[in-house]
This record gives C-alpha cells, sequence and structure tokens, in this order.
C-alpha cells in the first residue's frame, strides 16, 4: 500500500525523527501551527494525538495534554475540521494516534474516509486488538489507504511480532519499554537487549523505536537499533507555558540540528 509513509521510507531509511503531539494542546487552534512548524524544522513524520479521557497507554505528561485539549473543547469532528486544508500547506506524512473508542464512535468506515479525504497516512489505535483489526477492519484501512500501526514491547512474543510485522503496512513501534511514555534520561541494557533481539528477527516492516526518546542523544541512540525514533513527552513538556508556540516548537527541534 503506497502512501507518504511508504514514500517516506523508501526515500529515507535511517534516522527518521517523529514527533507526537496532543491536537488542541496547548491551545485549541495551536494545531495546524505545530504541523507546520514541525515540518518546517526537519521533522520526519509527525503523529497527532487524539485526546481521550482514559489514556491508559501514556504518562502524566501526555495524560495532562489530553486533559488540557478536552478541557479546549478539542474533539475528533473538530480535528478534521481543524485539517481538511493541511495538505495545502504540508506534505510531511501525518498519523492520527488515539483510543479506539472515539474512532467507534465516530464510525471505523467513515473515520477512515475522512482521514483518507484530508491526507491522513496512518493511525496508531493501541487499544485496537490485532485479531480484531485483522478480522473486522484491515479490508476498511486498505480501501482507503490508510496504514493502521501496531505497538510491540519488550514482553511482546516472536510470533505475535511475526504476525504484526504481516499486517503491518507503515512500520512498527517499538515501544522501548513496559511502561508508559514519558522521557527518560538513557537507554538500558535491558531496552539494547530487546532492541538486539529484535533486530536479529530481520523483520520485513521498517521500524520506530517510542516511550523515552527525550533529546538528541537518546535519539541517536534509538536510531543505532532502529530506522528511526519518536519523541512525544519531551516535546509537550516543551511546548507547555508562556510564549509564541511556533517559538517553542523551533526551539525544541533545533536540539536535533545535525
Amino acid at each position: 500500500m503506497e502512501n507518504r509513509i511508504t514514500e517516506l521510507f523508501i526515500k529515507k531509511d535511517k534516522q527518521i525523527l517523529s514527533i507526537y503531539f496532543t491536537a488542541g494542546y496547548p491551545e485549541l487552534n495551536d494545531t495546524k501551527t505545530i504541523i507546520s512548524t514541525l515540518e518546517k524544522h526537519g521533522a520526519d513524520l509527525i503523529e497527532v494525538g487524539m485526546p481521550f479521557s482514559d489514556p491508559v497507554a501514556d504518562g502524566i505528561v501526555i495524560q495532562k495534554s489530553s486533559e488540557a485539549a478536552l478541557e479546549n473543547g478539542m474533539t475528533i469532528h473538530l480535528l478534521f475540521e481543524q485539517l481538511k486544508e493541511i495538505r495545502k500547506h504540508v506534505s510531511v506524512p501525518l498519523i492520527l494516534m488515539g483510543y479506539l473508542n472515539p474512532v467507534m464512535q465516530f464510525g471505523i468506515e467513515n473515520f477512515c474516509k475522512k482521514c483518507s479525504e484530508i491526507g491522513i497516512d496512518g493511525t496508531i489505535i493501541p487499544d485496537l486488538p490485532l485479531e480484531v483489526y485483522e478480522s473486522e477492519y484491515k479490508a476498511i484501512f486498505e480501501t482507503y489507504s490508510l496504514s493502521n500501526i501496531f505497538l510491540i514491547t519488550p514482553q511482546t512474543s516472536d510470533e505475535r511480532i511475526r504476525k504484526i510485522d504481516r499486517l503491518s503496512s507503515g512500520f512498527i513501534y517499538m515501544v522501548s519499554s513496559s511502561s508508559t511514555t514519558g522521557a527518560k534520561e538513557a537507554v538500558d541494557q535491558e531496552q539494547i537487549a530487546y532492541f538486539e533481539r529484535i533486530d536479529k528477527m530481520c523483520l520485513r516492516s521498517k521500524r520506530l523505536i517510542g516511550f523515552g526518546i527525550s533529546d538528541n542523544r537518546t535519539f541517536q541512540r534509538a536510531c543505532s537499533y532502529s530506522n528511526g525514533a519518536i519523541i512525544g513527552s519531551a516535546f509537550i513538556t516543551a511546548i507547555t507555558g508562556d510564549g509564541e508556540v511556533e517559538n517553542k516548537v523551533s526551539q525544541f527541534m533545533k536540539k536535533f540540528d545535525s
């Protein structure tokens, strides 16, 4: 399935920098500005979080941003409205990340259709069971050229990883540790053993490492075991507080200037 995600990996195989932020945070109408500024300053891939009231896989920083975004009035309907002309301004691959409940309420096919119309390239829905996706939704996602990205953790069995690899069309999201999201200071030996184990499996899919990547040092370390890495909590922390969001985004991205 060809879309901007697969095109990105054809053009650039290593050092993929993916940034996650929560739609509607810090302010309700910051979404387009953040996306445009991230692309301008070198983000290869952008994950836009759809805020949800019970984000079980997320750490405290993303939970708080989700709560604030909901209080600001963010909904999936509003997010689609905000993004309806985004492809006039950016060409970077865009992924919507969120939980199954709001997507089900919107309607799976309606959601996929809307993503396709706007130019969204993929989704990450951590609580969508692999078997349910395969039996009920895979054909719908493929109809709308939408990659659905699955997460693996250090506890995921080789058998399941092989199945995820077979079903993946964008990349595999490697959760770096058995915890919720959050910036960490370093990559530990247990994580390295996990990264090396996955590396030796010679998977077909590209892999991005997320959870705990906070700066250029942890980004480079993760990249040595994968095609790139995802930064979420550290970025959200950087755009929190006073000041123009555009300036805060550009200041954060300077950390990754090579």
